[in-house]
């Protein structure tokens, strides 16, 4: 108890020093993130008396570590996440005092392999893409499990383009390359049997081969930077992508998303959730702030206004998928009574 108040106190002296020492919100986190927050700060500098946000892009995991930090002027007021916020983050915020935090989701958003048009389409399943890009993987008799030896498509499927497996994706700091994990990796991996009956035997070595990335070359890590990866697929056009589909969205001249169990990457099929790779995006306040730091809750009106995030605002037009009215109103319910986080 006693911590918890010296922790309070010292936040609140920093915090009165920040109202001299910073005059403009400071944003953080995930790169799928970052061009919708800078379309809504844009907009809200130019609209509102208060200045621009600063907003910097770390990745969904560098962002809640800056967040967590602490409560003051030197820490973020807010984090972008393209994943849900784990519990252990939770816990290491409250260990550092940053304890009423707001959860803000803001819509939709599939994560997409993508390549240059000036090579075909590719049409993967998530087995494949298992095989193509997991550091571990079943033998061709499936008898045992082995170091990825594929070194090309074909070699996987004899359907698939005779190329060099090349395939340019984020770090592990990356909220896209969890969810990634999650939903293409983790979820393939169980239909090979022999990885199946692993986790009969040892969860961790199976959670390590569902979720393990070949550092052979055949994935590549190319840093947070989305758009440093749509110049590379222009350079390179055998190499795939991995990004969300905002940044598809933004280069559909260019580029191209590859289908994923005969689903192509569109503004309708992850709507509707037929595209099997999709996710939630965030971002996350601390409330201590708030008061403080001016412009925060002008902010989140800003963010979750129809005008910004409806089924015609202009994050649509930038590649957001909307939620539905419903969660639309009850989301905006929550950021405009700054509700704290509970999980």
């Amino acid at each position: 108890m006693k911590k918890t108040l010296a922790i309070a106190a010292l936040a609140s002296v920093a915090l009165t020093g920040a109202a001299h020492a910073r005059d403009q919100i400071r944003i953080v986190g995930s790169s799928t993130v970052f061009p919708f927050a800078t379309a809504v700060a844009e907009e809200f500098g130019k609209t509102t008396s208060f200045k621009t946000p600063v907003i910097e892009s770390t990745g969904s995991g560098g962002g809640l570590k800056l967040f967590c930090a602490g409560v003051g002027e030197q820490t973020p007021d807010i984090t972008n996440a393209s994943r849900r916020i784990k519990k252990s983050e939770v816990e290491t915020c409250a260990k550092n005092g940053v304890e009423a935090i707001t959860e803000v989701k803001i819509g939709y958003d599939g994560i997409v392999l993508a390549n240059s048009k000036a090579a075909p389409q590719f049409e993967l399943s998530k087995e494949q893409i298992f095989l193509a890009l997991a550091k571990i993987v079943p033998s061709k008799d499936g008898k045992e499990l082995i170091e990825n030896p594929y070194n090309n498509w074909k070699e996987i499927d004899p359907s698939l383009p005779d190329e060099k497996i090349e395939v340019l994706g984020p770090p592990p700091t990356s909220g896209t390359r969890d969810a990634f994990t999650e939903l293409v990796l983790e979820e393939a991996c169980d239909e090979f049997p022999v990885i199946a009956e692993l986790k009969k035997a040892d969860k961790d070595k199976h959670k390590a081969v569902c979720g393990g990335v070949r550092e052979d070359g055949g994935y590549i890590e190319a840093g947070e930077n989305d758009n440093l990866i749509v110049q590379k697929l222009e350079a390179n056009p055998v190499a795939l992508g991995i990004f969300g589909f905002s940044f598809l969205d933004q280069n559909g001249d260019k580029l191209h998303g590859s289908k994923i169990g005969g689903v192509s990457p569109t503004f309708e099929a992850i709507a509707d959730g037929s595209y099997p790779v999709s996710r939630s995006l965030y971002f996350y306040v601390k409330n201590a702030h708030v008061g403080t730091i001016p412009g925060i809750e002008e902010y989140l009106a800003q963010f979750t206004s129809d005008k910004a995030w409806g089924d015609e605002g202009y994050l649509a037009d930038r590649g957001l998928i909307p939620m539905d009215k419903a969660e639309r109103e009850q989301v905006r319910e929550a950021a405009k009574n700054l509700t704290p986080l509970s999980m």
